[in-house]
């Protein structure tokens, strides 16, 4: 399965994305609409994944140091889960950061896929917050 990435440029590929990531990240957890976003929006770089012309992923990186970009709101369509698509999100967030210069990422794993960034070359920190007071994160670190 062939995984493009895009850098949504439109109005409507922005919806799309922003769409998708409260779809997946807010939308199960009853979190209001506009929880999907952050301050960091404007400062970031967005990727979208897309198999077929069909948009099934996104995520987003942002730059706290120089040397430190942070990764956030990965999120996939259920049905492509397990196929990759993924970790070449992770791959193009993290190649985006390392090509502006940064040492390391960092992101913040559920618990659940702390396996998959371990795979990834990840190695956790230490615990963090729950989110929505539940779902127990772990700060994770990558040397890039």
């Amino acid at each position: 399965m062939e995984v493009e990435i895009r850098e949504p440029k439109t109005k409507k590929q922005l919806d799309s994305y922003y769409a998708l990531r409260r779809k997946i990240l807010r939308k199960p957890w009853n979190q209001p609409r506009g929880s999907e976003k952050d301050e960091r929006e404007s400062e970031s770089i967005h990727i979208m994944a897309v198999v077929g012309g069909k948009f099934v992923g996104v995520g987003r990186v942002h730059f706290n140091s120089e040397e430190e970009a942070e990764i956030r709101y990965i999120a996939v369509e259920e049905s492509y889960r397990g196929k990759g698509v993924g970790s070449t999100i992770l791959d193009a967030l993290e190649a985006r950061a390392k090509a502006k210069c940064a040492k390391y990422a960092l992101l913040n794993s559920s618990e659940t896929l702390t396996g998959f960034y371990k795979k990834c070359g990840y190695r956790i920190i230490e615990p963090v917050h729950k989110i929505f007071g539940a779902i127990p994160h772990w700060k994770m670190k990558k040397e890039l």
